[in-house]
């Protein structure tokens, strides 16, 4: 058994649900028999989500086990952060009002952009075709 934390691209609204296995999470979503409880909406994908938190009292090896495996996706974050930094401008607020800029003016810029934007911003932005990402992002070294 799995356990996805979907989201539904209409209402927006997150839930969860279990399936047997990964494939048949994606055999249902290809026969198209995965919707949203809410508004019945077909537009339902995986959402992200975050690594379980491991208390640290380790009591099991299973623990541990996750313990590391936190550790190794926390430094792939980090390695990742950094690298954004290096090569990216950080435009802050302002990334919907630029990544719209380079788009429609075809502005050139010699680095990319990142910055922060709501669900709804990045939602417009990809119905006008501008294509963005989500990187998961810790704000400091002590996370």
């Amino acid at each position: 058994m799995i356990k996805y934390n979907l989201l539904c691209k209409e209402c927006e609204l997150t839930f969860d649900s279990w399936f047997a296995s990964s494939k048949e999470y994606d055999k249902l979503k290809n026969k198209k028999l995965i919707n949203c409880h809410s508004c019945r909406s077909l537009k339902v994908e995986k959402n992200l989500m975050a690594p379980k938190l491991i208390s640290k009292n380790f009591s099991h090896k299973n623990e541990k086990k996750n313990l590391i495996k936190y550790q190794k996706i926390k430094k792939t974050i980090n390695e990742y952060q950094k690298f954004i930094k290096n090569n990216f401008d950080y435009v802050g607020e302002n990334f919907t009002y630029e990544a719209r800029s380079i788009h429609y003016n075809n502005k050139k810029k010699r680095k990319g952009i990142y910055g922060t934007a709501s669900k709804q911003d990045l939602k417009e932005l990809k119905e006008e075709g501008i294509d963005t990402q989500v990187v998961p992002w810790l704000e400091s070294e002590n996370n």
